[in-house]
């Protein structure tokens, strides 16, 4: 148990384990949109490719050229650590996953329904006119591009930030806090967003929140899978 928990908190098995979701969410966004010019996408994903278009129009192309070179970066930087590959860890990282998203829906919404004295709705299941294959398209995207703004490069542009003016301490804090609030806003933007709700609202914060410490705790791999399949899950057992 401890092999497989010091293993698949490491960026190589993080990485390893996110390439599928990439592969997964591409093709999906191609079968579900095959005939179309206004193909749907996360916002996390077009932010991403409207950054990438300024240097090639192939943001697919370049996209894969960066992970190719993400992925060379990483297996040289954890080249001396003493990492073992074992399919079979793939598989429990994303049933660990699943366990993850069903218990951090329970509690959050659990918490979120306290708070409002009702039960609290998890939203996200509004898009109209969007298919059930789009939506499961982007609930596999979700983990991987929102995880990686929101999680990675904005909390740590935001620590970065914080930390010129306070100490590291209440810097984490106001980073975590600020990225939580900015991962709950981002539903309500576009012509794609969810109608807003507090209680939907404060669910997505304290949702956001929750990942953040799963990704201290379990790394990159776990917390974008997590997410993933709580969208999933949403869709599957939810959508009308």
């Amino acid at each position: 148990m401890n092999s497989y928990l010091k293993q698949t908190s490491t960026l190589t098995y993080s990485f390893l384990i996110c390439l599928p979701l990439f592969v997964i969410y591409e093709a999906l966004i191609l079968i579900s949109q095959p005939e179309t010019d206004a193909v749907i996408r996360l916002s996390a994903d077009i932010w991403i490719r409207q950054i990438l278009f300024y240097f090639h129009d192939n943001t697919l192309l370049l996209s894969f050229i960066i992970l190719v070179v993400l992925g060379g970066v990483i297996f040289y930087r954890e080249r001396k650590k003493e990492i073992s590959y074992h399919p079979r860890f793939f598989g429990l990282m994303i049933a660990e996953s699943v366990v993850w998203a069903v218990l951090l829906a329970f509690l959050v919404s659990g918490f979120t329904g306290m708070l409002f004295s009702l039960t609290a709705s998890s939203g996200g299941l509004e898009g109209a006119g969007i298919t059930r294959l789009q939506m499961l398209a982007l609930s596999i995207g979700a983990g991987l591009y929102e995880e990686l703004v929101f999680r990675v490069i904005i909390v740590y542009a935001l620590l970065w930030l914080f930390k010129l003016f306070v100490e590291e301490k209440p810097a984490v804090i106001l980073a975590v806090l600020l990225a939580a609030v900015l991962f709950s806003a981002v539903h309500y933007t576009g012509s794609l967003g969810d109608t807003f709700t507090w209680p939907s609202f404060v669910f997505r914060m304290l949702f956001g929140l929750a990942l953040n410490a799963l990704l201290l705790i379990r790394g990159f791999g776990i917390t974008a899978w997590t997410h993933s399949m709580y969208d999933v899950l949403l869709v599957l057992f939810l959508w009308k």
